[in-house]
């Protein structure tokens, strides 16, 4: 398989080939090394009723995909298979990752873990973490009494 490389102005000659000795050495670039073990992105925010975690999986199936809470711990589970499109003498390079994941998460008490909503479009897996009714902001109405509420009524 050929190899091309990144052209990397700062980087010294010296640094290339002390690579390149490792690599021989241990029998993997350090490029390679950089790409695994895979571990998708993922954005995580809270919103008025709700947590939710986006995470990005593309060429994953949602049949594939495991997904469970256990002791407050969110666990996304999944593999993304390589399949050949052309003979592999024919890659240039493979720079997505590729094989089995799992990326976990603490979840706050003020959660109801029993109503998580799944979701799955265009490669983004979207959860959908509902709060406890107690966890949720409520806004309390502030009575007047008093002298001041008879100033108020006057304006």
């Amino acid at each position: 398989m050929s190899s091309i490389d990144r052209w990397e102005p700062f980087r010294s000659s010296y640094d290339t080939q002390l690579n390149r000795l490792f690599s021989d050495f241990f029998g993997r670039s350090t490029q390679e090394q950089n790409l695994t073990p895979w571990a998708p992105s993922v954005d995580i925010y809270e919103a008025a009723h709700e947590l939710v975690v986006e995470a990005d999986l593309p060429d994953i199936k949602p049949e594939d995909l495991d997904i469970r809470v256990e002791n407050n711990i969110l666990t996304i589970r999944g593999e993304r298979k390589f399949e050949k499109k052309v003979e592999e003498k024919n890659y240039l390079r493979v720079e997505r990752s590729y094989g089995s994941f799992a990326r976990s998460f603490s979840l706050a008490n003020t959660v109801n873990t029993e109503a998580i909503k799944a979701d799955y479009k265009d490669g983004v897996l979207t959860l959908s973490i509902p709060k406890r009714e107690e966890a949720k902001p409520k806004q309390i109405k502030v009575n007047v009494s008093g002298q001041a509420a008879a100033v108020a009524a006057a304006r």
